[in-house]
């Protein structure tokens, strides 16, 4: 893991901090899309009873490097990630993975993150980079993984992440 960050207020870009604390069925303490029901505004919008499926935002480092290869300067926490990760395949994982995050911490992968026009407004252009058609037409998303938290705990950057696969067969992510 190399940074972690939340945010207390309806921010696009989320504060790197020094640790994270994570509650079972919650999200990251302290952070504006923590709890049981979903907090992003647009779902809250559609239906607040449902289950909150992002409580836990991951993203791998490497899109950040492809990114400042394409002219994007682009940091941990910046797009609103709380976890930001390196050296782990985040976007081939099946639903279902656990990932083992530091000493105590297990959350779920619940699908793939499926970011929003604000993401332009962070930097004009991003978007087309992180959401893209495919070969056959279909849609490609590479912002990002959710999760929600099995076993709290805290988590620093630095720390070990375990991958445990699903038993099979494994289902390939979708949006969430």
């Amino acid at each position: 893991m190399t940074a972690v960050s939340r945010s207390k207020e309806y921010t696009f870009t989320k504060p790197v901090q020094p640790s994270i604390t994570l509650l079972a069925g919650l999200g990251v303490e302290g952070d504006v899309h923590q709890g049981v029901t979903v907090k992003h505004r647009s779902r809250v919008a559609q239906d607040p009873t449902q289950p909150n499926l992002r409580q836990v935002h991951l993203m791998h480092s490497e899109l950040f490097d492809e990114l400042r290869d394409k002219g994007f300067a682009v940091e941990p926490g910046e797009i609103g990630e709380n976890v930001t990760t390196r050296g782990i395949d985040l976007l081939g994982l099946p639903t279902g993975t656990l990932l083992h995050l530091g000493s105590e911490a297990v959350i779920e992968v619940t699908g793939l993150r499926n970011p929003c026009l604000q993401i332009d407004g962070f930097s004009k252009g991003l978007l087309k980079e992180v959401v893209g058609k495919g070969p056959g037409g279909e849609l490609i998303r590479r912002a990002g993984i959710m999760s929600v938290v099995l076993v709290g705990g805290v988590v620093r950057p630095g720390d070990e992440i375990g991958v445990e696969l699903p038993p099979g067969p494994h289902r390939p992510l979708e949006k969430v």
